[in-house]
């Protein structure tokens, strides 16, 4: 098998479980400086303002935690407690060093979360509903551990919603399984990233657990 180079294209492309797992403990240790400070990343923050937004309360998921971007920024808010849940571990030790999460929870999330049911007030995920990652496939398992009336703010890939079939899922769900969805378009990238990937636009996708 060919050894991808840590970067965004190596990450979209991809292909299974344990690409994913090798990829990121190779990247974990600069991630944020060599990826997410140099690119102007902002995908983490418009999730945590839209969950923030929307009445989100802990306790928390952190969904493909990855280093804690987004935890930390909700940790900013006053949000918690926090638990980060992601395939890497090499990532979820970055994240555990920030003093943001309760707990890590090593997973695969289209294999399950290993927490009992109804578990969570809130559920955010930013930058892993992307391609080569997560598919709406994955919601079913993050409702099984939310709570009735849980809040979600999940960043989705705008490519990736519209060729995995998001909208189709959401239409699914939202007979009996979601409530109060809405929409939004953000870009991923602020005025000063660079790489090939600086115009890619996201959609938050806010919604509760009925």
């Amino acid at each position: 098998m060919t050894r991808k180079t840590p970067d965004l294209t190596a990450a979209y492309a991809l292909n299974s479980p344990e690409e994913s797992r090798r990829l990121y403990a190779e990247w974990a240790g600069d991630y944020d400086s060599a990826f997410a400070a140099r690119e102007d990343y902002q995908l983490h923050v418009h999730t945590a303002r839209a969950f923030v937004g929307a009445g989100g309360q802990g306790p928390v998921l952190d969904v493909g935690a990855g280093t804690g971007l987004c935890g930390a920024v909700l940790s900013d808010f006053g949000v918690g407690p926090i638990d980060a849940t992601d395939i890497s571990e090499a990532m979820l030790r970055q994240a555990m060093r920030k003093d943001i999460y309760r707990d890590a929870i090593p997973a695969d999330v289209n294999e399950g979360i290993p927490v009992p049911a109804e578990s969570y007030s809130g559920i955010v995920s930013s930058g892993t509903f992307t391609t080569g990652h997560l598919g709406p496939e994955a919601l079913d398992q993050l409702l099984r551990v939310a709570r009735p009336g849980a809040v979600f703010a999940l960043s989705i890939n705008a490519r990736h919603y519209a060729a995995a079939g998001f909208a189709a899922a959401f239409e699914r769900l939202g007979r009996g399984a979601i409530q109060k969805l809405s929409l939004t378009e953000v870009p991923i990238y602020g005025s000063l990233a660079t790489g090939d990937h600086r115009d890619d636009l996201a959609l938050i996708a806010v919604f509760e657990k009925a």
